[in-house]
């Protein structure tokens, strides 16, 4: 793709891969610790953006790459239904809780910008 010669120009990916080390150490923290389902999830959601973005991306073609972007969107979608059910059950302060949520949202909506704009080169 000519707009990007490597993954790691792509500031979206990049933001994720940030997003899932936040949620790595987070739920090595207190409650996490007992419910390993739920920490798994959340894991998995969050480093599924990013796995997403660069496996679209390798795939070479805008088609591929689009339909890889909306699978990391929908993980976002994820992961926050996660958060707040990391909430409702306390195992995340409303900080932490906030801070997550926000840069899931505004990861999401880069996304689709990502999308948007590669719509519009097909």
């Amino acid at each position: 793709m000519s707009t990007f010669k490597s993954i790691e120009e792509i500031n979206v990916w990049k933001e994720a891969v940030e997003y899932a080390v936040k949620i790595y150490k987070i739920t090595n923290l207190g409650s996490f610790k007992y419910d390993y389902s739920l920490k798994d999830q959340l894991r998995r959601s969050a480093i599924s953006i990013s796995s997403n973005i660069a496996e679209g991306f390798e795939r070479e073609t805008i088609r591929e790459f689009i339909r890889y972007l909306y699978i990391a969107k929908g993980s976002c979608g994820e992961s926050r239904s996660q958060l707040y059910l990391s909430q409702k059950k306390n195992f995340l302060p409303d900080l932490d809780f906030d801070s997550l949520y926000t840069t899931s949202k505004k990861l999401s909506g880069q996304i689709q910008s990502l999308i948007n704009y590669f719509k519009t080169t097909l």
